[in-house]
């Protein structure tokens, strides 16, 4: 058995937990209830400004496990989590957590891989944050959205996130109407299409040049 398998064999012995679209469920300052597994739905994770204005740092999929950093400190959540889409999450408690890590050394180092993945994720987001402008932020948030979160569909690349352009706003740290103007011209250089709710990168070449990264 994969160490994947047995993170998800060792969270389904507890009960799901629901959250609605759009329900913040752990806050700044508040101690976690426990080690969550996203069985179903997106969560992002944020700061928020002084001015009350919030950007998003990380986002979770089906199969990440969160927060981490707390089951080994004990330090509480700095950050909102909020469901991104409507979600189901496993909750194991730390203690509980802790042991099952100690007892299969390839879960743990399966735990820190996952830290260490969101650390670069983090640093990726830097980077674009402080370079370039902002069609370069978008170009490369879609790249990177497409290759954590897309699906090869004969129309392109699927992210299956159902991304508003708040959403992503908030990721980029640009405005609402900024991010409308520049997905229109993407969308007018058929660099991306839409599948209802869900863009789709139509050419990824073509999109990595407007890009600062690749």
């Amino acid at each position: 058995m994969s160490p994947i398998e047995k993170l998800e064999k060792f969270f389904s012995q507890f009960r799901t937990i629901h959250y609605r679209k759009g329900e913040t469920f752990l806050r700044p300052g508040e101690i976690p209830q426990g080690i969550n597994f996203l069985k179903k739905g997106y969560v992002r994770l944020y700061s928020l400004s002084y001015e009350g204005k919030d950007l998003t740092l990380l986002i979770y999929k089906p199969g990440d496990f969160f927060p981490v950093v707390w089951s080994f400190t004990g330090t509480p959540s700095v950050y909102y989590f909020e469901a991104l889409t409507p979600v189901e999450i496993e909750r194991a408690s730390k203690e509980e957590f802790g042991k099952f890590i100690n007892d299969n050394i390839d879960v743990f180092k399966e735990v820190n891989n996952h830290i260490i993945h969101r650390f670069q994720m983090a640093l990726k987001r830097m980077e674009y944050l402080v370079f370039g402008n902002a069609s370069s932020k978008l170009a490369s948030i879609l790249l990177i959205c497409s290759r954590d979160f897309g699906i090869d569909t004969s129309k392109g690349k699927e992210i299956q996130i159902p991304f508003t352009h708040k959403d992503i706003a908030a990721i980029i740290g640009v405005t609402r109407e900024t991010v409308s103007i520049e997905l229109k011209k993407f969308e007018k250089m058929r660099l991306i299409g839409y599948n209802s709710r869900h863009i789709v990168i139509k050419d990824e070449k073509a999109l990595e040049k407007e890009a600062i990264l690749s």
